[in-house]
C-alpha cells in the first residue's frame, strides 16, 4: 500500500490504517479479515462501489451477510489498471455523498478481492466455480449484452460472440467466461448460480438470460438447457447518480483527509427494487433498504424511462451549446422546459404509476436530483454510447405514443437533437470527440442527414421501422432541418411554446 498521502498529513487508504482516518469518517465496523467471498462482480467501477457494494456494506455493519463479500472482475485490458488501484488500498472505497447541504464520506469494505486480468479468463473462470459464490453481478453497460437494437434479440453476430462459440474455454466475454464456469459446476455438481445485472435495461435479469443460454447454445446446447433449467436471473430496478472519477474527486476524497486512488462521489439517493428470484441464497438486501419486489417491471420503466431517458433528453442539446454539466444544463431554461415538455406529455402518459410515486411526481424527483450542483455529472458522459442509450430508453416512449395516436413531436425533436450531436461540432465550432462505440458509422450518417434527414432514421438497426412511421419521421425530418438551419435554441423555443 503507498504512504506517500502521510508527507502530506493524509491518511493513505487501507486496512492498516482505518483507525488512523479523520474523526467524523464513517469505516467497517466488522472485521474484514473474517469476511468470505459469496459475490463475483464484473465490471468493478463506480457504479458498482456505489451501489450494490454500499447495500452489501451496510448489511455487513449491522453484523450480517459476513460471508457474500465481493470479488471484483474485468474483462478488459483497461480494468487492470482499476485493479492495481484497488488493491493497492486493499480494496477499500471512500464514497463521498455529494448533498447540496453538505458533503459527507464514509468508507465501504465489501470488497476483499480483484482478480487478475488475463487472456482467457481462467483466473475469473475458477472462481466462479468455486462453491463458495453464489451470486456473479454484473454492470457492463447498456450496450455490453450483445442485443440486436432493432428485435431486441441476441445478436450472434459479433466477433467476440463468434471466437467464444469456438473457443468456449477461452473466452472473451464475461458471458462466455461465465457459461465455463457453469458448466465446471454442472459437471462436478456445485450447482447453479444467479446472474445478477444491475445494468440499467428494463428485464435486465431477462436480458442477461437470454445472452447467456444465446451463448451457450451455440457450442453446448445441453449446458444450455441446463442454465435455463436451473439458474436464476432476477431483474432489478439500480438508482443513483455517479459521476465519473478525476482529478477533482481524488482532491475532494483528500480534503476528507484521505490519500484514496479511487474515491467514489454519489448523490444523496439510492434506490433498488428486485426480484427474489435466487436459487443459491441472497443477502437480506432488504434489511439494508433495498426493496424485494414482484413488480420490478414498473419501477424499472418509470426509472428507464423518466430518468435515463431524461438524461438523453438534456445531455445531447447542452453538448451542442457547449454546456459541460447535468446541473448546467438544468439551469439552462430552455434545456428545462424540454425536458418537462417531452417527459409530461410523451413519456408520462404510458407510465404507470408504482407504490408511492406517480410518474409526473417521479419527473419532479429527478428534475430536482438532476439540478444538484454539487453534483459534477458530464453532459459528455451521459451523451455516451447513445447508439445504446437511446433504443434503450426514448425509442419505447416512442413506440407507445405512436401506438396510442399520441404526441411524438417532442421525442422527434431529441433524436434530432442526438443526430444533430452526431455532426461532430458544436454550435461555437469546436470539435466533440468521438463519444459512441459506433461514432465513425453515426457521424457519417449524421453529416448525410444534413442534405438527408430520412437517412438517420434509416440505421434500422436503431430504429427498426420507425422511419416508416409518418407522424415520428415527418417531425424528424422537420426539426433536423430546423436544428441545422436556424440553431438548437430557436427550435427548443419552437418546441416548448407551441
Amino acid at each position: 500500500m503507498a504512504d506517500g498521502g502521510q508527507n502530506l498529513g493524509l491518511t493513505a487508504l487501507g486496512a492498516a490504517t482505518l483507525a488512523d482516518l479523520p474523526e467524523g469518517i464513517a469505516r467497517p465496523s466488522y472485521d474484514r479479515s473474517a469476511l468470505t467471498a459469496g459475490i463475483v462482480h464484473i465490471g468493478l467501477g463506480n457504479f458498482h462501489r456505489a451501489h450494490q457494494a454500499w447495500y452489501l456494506h451496510r448489511l455487513m455493519q449491522q453484523g450480517k451477510a459476513l460471508d457474500w463479500a465481493i470479488i471484483g472482475a474485468g474483462v478488459r485490458a483497461a480494468d487492470s489498471a482499476q485493479r492495481d488501484r484497488l488493491l493497492a488500498q486493499d480494496c477499500l472505497t471512500t464514497l463521498i455523498e455529494l448533498d447540496p447541504s453538505g458533503k459527507s464520506a464514509e468508507v465501504s469494505g465489501a470488497m476483499i478481492d480483484f482478480l487478475p486480468v488475463q487472456e482467457g479468463n481462467a483466473a475469473l473462470i475458477a472462481q466462479m466455480a468455486d462453491p463458495a459464490i453464489r451470486i456473479v453481478s454484473l454492470t457492463v453497460t447498456e450496450g455490453g449484452y450483445y442485443i440486436d437494437p432493432a428485435t431486441g434479440g441476441f445478436d450472434a453476430r459479433h466477433e467476440d460472440i463468434r471466437h467464444d462459440a469456438a473457443h468456449p474455454a477461452t473466452p472473451r466475454t464475461a458471458f462466455g467466461a461465465m457459461i465455463a464456469a457453469l458448466r465446471l459446476r454442472r459437471d462436478t455438481g456445485t450447482g447453479p448460480f444467479t446472474g445478477q445485472s444491475c445494468d440499467n435495461l428494463q428485464g435486465n435479469g431477462d436480458i442477461l438470460r437470454q445472452t447467456l443460454v444465446s451463448l451457450a447454445r451455440l457450442s453446448d446446447p445441453d449446458l444450455a438447457d441446463w442454465i435455463a433449467a436451473n439458474c436464476t436471473f432476477p431483474n432489478a430496478m439500480v438508482d443513483c447518480i455517479v459521476p465519473a472519477t478525476g482529478p477533482s474527486e481524488i482532491a475532494l476524497a483528500r480534503s476528507f483527509g484521505i490519500n484514496d486512488a479511487a474515491p467514489v462521489t454519489h448523490e444523496n439517493f439510492r434506490q433498488w427494487v428486485i426480484e427474489d428470484a435466487f436459487c443459491a441464497g441472497r443477502p437480506p438486501w432488504e434489511e439494508a433498504g433495498a426493496t424485494i419486489s414482484n413488480a420490478v417491471h414498473d419501477f424499472e420503466a418509470m426509472k428507464l424511462r423518466v430518468l435515463n431517458g431524461g438524461h438523453q433528453i438534456i445531455a445531447d442539446p447542452a453538448e451542442i451549446l457547449g454546456v459541460e454539466t447535468i446541473s448546467g444544463a438544468m439551469a439552462h431554461p430552455l434545456i428545462s422546459a424540454l425536458l418537462h415538455k417531452v417527459v409530461r406529455d410523451e413519456i408520462a402518459p404510458h407510465v404507470a404509476d408504482v407504490p408511492g410515486m406517480t410518474a409526473l411526481a417521479y419527473l419532479d424527483l429527478i428534475a430536482g436530483r438532476f439540478a444538484n450542483a454539487e453534483i459534477k455529472d458530464t453532459t459528455r458522459r451521459v451523451a455516451f454510447d447513445g447508439s445504446s442509450r437511446h433504443p434503450g430508453f426514448l425509442l419505447p416512449s416512442v413506440r407507445d405514443g405512436l401506438a396510442a395516436g399520441a404526441p411524438v413531436s417532442g421525442l422527434a425533436l431529441v433524436s434530432a437533437l442526438w443526430a444533430r450531436y452526431c455532426t461532430g461540432q458544436r454550435e461555437d465550432g469546436s470539435t466533440v470527440a468521438p463519444n459512441d462505440p459506433a461514432w465513425d458509422d453515426l457521424q457519417q450518417v449524421a453529416i448525410k442527414a444534413k442534405a438527408t434527414p430520412l437517412a438517420w432514421l434509416e440505421m434500422r438497426h436503431i430504429y427498426g421501422d420507425l422511419a416508416d412511421a409518418e407522424p415520428f419521421a415527418d417531425a424528424f425530418c422537420g426539426w433536423l432541418e430546423m436544428l441545422h438551419s436556424e440553431g438548437v435554441e430557436a427550435a427548443l423555443t419552437r418546441y416548448v411554446q407551441d
